[in-house]
């Protein structure tokens, strides 16, 4: 059912260190609500966020500001699947359907270390979902972000139909007076790029993992992109990474979130690795019965043992 009126909701926050742990403020309007943060390792402060509306529905719109002071480190993650519903013939008065939005600002400073992993977006059929994510960090600052959309509720046979997603996401290193592009990627996906051999191929589960490192990577790239294809082992879908200015990206298209959540929590997991900080622990929000973190022992061990060398 469609509202005549879109709802905004607005979150902003600011995390800030002191005495070797982060610490949050800052407050949220309807529909978005703070749940009790947890402090995680090496200091991290751990925030999920609940939508209480259940789901967006045409012209809802949900901002995000989110600003990391100096060597802070946190972590946002959602409590449940955010759900968009179907836009498309749904009102009288906006028969073409209206997008629903959404917009992440993150702006972070020297030595911060922010963790963006919200939990699957579902799109119903006929659907209409845009969203921009905004980073800006300098070169010593880290910023990881894993997203995962199911195009349509498949298990019930339904497709995307007439329903289009649209995301933005730009990540901008600042030095000084003079800024550089890590990375400006938009992805449209809808109509014949669904079904197209050059677009989906049918796959209804899309997903994108991004690391901005927080130090020039040498050898440590080859062994990073080496252990991440490494832990494709046992998993199904299309899944391809390749390497950042500084940093990474890697892309799922399948049949299975399950499987996308796992390679994408297996590189999360060699990320902190890499920079010598503890292995990551799955946020006590998601409803997981699986563990996505285990992988084939020799594997790992072969990253460190390489990773010690360099």
């Amino acid at each position: 059912m469609q509202r005549l009126d879109p709802w905004h909701g607005r979150c902003d926050l600011q995390f800030h260190a002191a005495n070797g742990s982060t610490q949050h403020q800052g407050g949220c309007t309807a529909p978005f609500k703070l749940l009790r943060s947890e402090r995680g390792d090496d200091g991290r402060c751990e925030l999920p966020l609940l939508h209480t509306a259940g789901g967006l529905v045409g012209g809802d719109q949900l901002t995000l500001d989110i600003k990391l002071e100096a060597n802070s480190r946190g972590l946002i993650t959602s409590v449940a699947a955010q759900k968009v519903y179907g836009s498309i013939g749904r009102s009288r008065l906006q028969p073409e359907g209206c997008f629903a939005h959404q917009q992440v600002r993150c702006s972070l400073a020297s030595g911060s270390d922010f963790e963006w992993l919200p939990q699957e977006l579902v799109l119903y059929a006929d659907a209409l979902f845009e969203q921009q994510l905004t980073v800006t960090l300098p070169q010593d600052a880290s910023f990881l972000s894993a997203e995962i959309v199911r195009l349509g509720r498949t298990a019930a046979g339904e497709t995307l139909q007439q329903g289009r997603w649209r995301s933005s996401l730009t990540i901008q290193r600042l030095a000084g007076n003079s800024s550089t592009w890590e990375l400006a990627d938009r992805v449209d996906l809808g109509g014949a790029s669904l079904d197209s051999p050059h677009g989906l191929g049918g796959a209804p589960v899309f997903g994108t993992l991004v690391w901005a490192a927080p130090m020039v990577m040498g050898a440590e790239t080859a062994t990073l992109l080496e252990g991440a294809r490494a832990d494709r082992e046992g998993l199904t879908g299309t899944m391809r990474c390749g390497t950042l200015n500084q940093g990474l990206i890697a892309r799922y298209s399948g049949e299975s979130s399950r499987d996308a959540r796992f390679w994408f929590s297996r590189i999360w997991e060699r990320t902190r690795t890499i920079r010598g900080l503890k292995r990551p622990r799955i946020p006590r929000v998601w409803p997981l019965q699986e563990q996505p973190l285990r992988r084939q022992t020799s594997t790992l061990n072969a990253f460190e043992a390489a990773a010690e060398t360099h």
